[in-house]
């Protein structure tokens, strides 16, 4: 099921360019988490990325999001990071994965991609990848994209 109208909102929101290969992920989640622990913020967990290349290229290039608790950010390394007091994205369609996540994610990229020109809608913003957890602990990955109708 494709879910409209969806929305994405964080309030205190670090985050920097990558570019890696696809199975190198975790490694540039670790390396922004460690950015921004040596400088003593914290980071609630609350991940999300956004895909900025062709979800096929040998190398991704995505934005990495990482809200933290502290209402304001003074970068002091040397790496390019940028903060937001608030992130708000809406109206976004959005499809749930609940299991097997690499396999599903190209799967529901492209349904995405099939309910927008079916929809007849133009893609407004990047693909973003939210991970979540359920009050039970399951975890899940939402993904959307932003769109309006043409």
């Amino acid at each position: 099921m494709i879910v409209e109208n969806h929305e994405i909102a964080y309030r205190n929101v670090a985050s920097k360019l990558y570019q890696f290969a696809p199975e190198e992920i975790e490694m540039a989640f670790k390396d922004f988490d460690d950015i921004l622990t040596s400088q003593d913020y914290h980071p609630t967990g609350d991940l999300f990325f956004s895909i900025l290349s062709d979800p096929t290229a040998e190398v991704m290039t995505a934005e990495i999001f990482l809200p933290i608790k502290e209402d304001h950010f003074a970068n002091q390394s040397e790496e390019d990071v940028s903060f937001r007091s608030y992130f708000f994205v809406k109206p976004l369609l959005m499809k749930r994965i609940k299991e097997d996540f690499d396999a599903q994610s190209q799967i529901k990229y492209w349904e995405l991609m099939e309910h927008l020109e079916r929809g007849r809608m133009n893609q407004r913003t990047p693909m973003f990848v939210e991970y979540k957890s359920s009050f039970a602990g399951d975890v899940y990955v939402e993904m959307s994209l932003g769109f309006d109708r043409k």
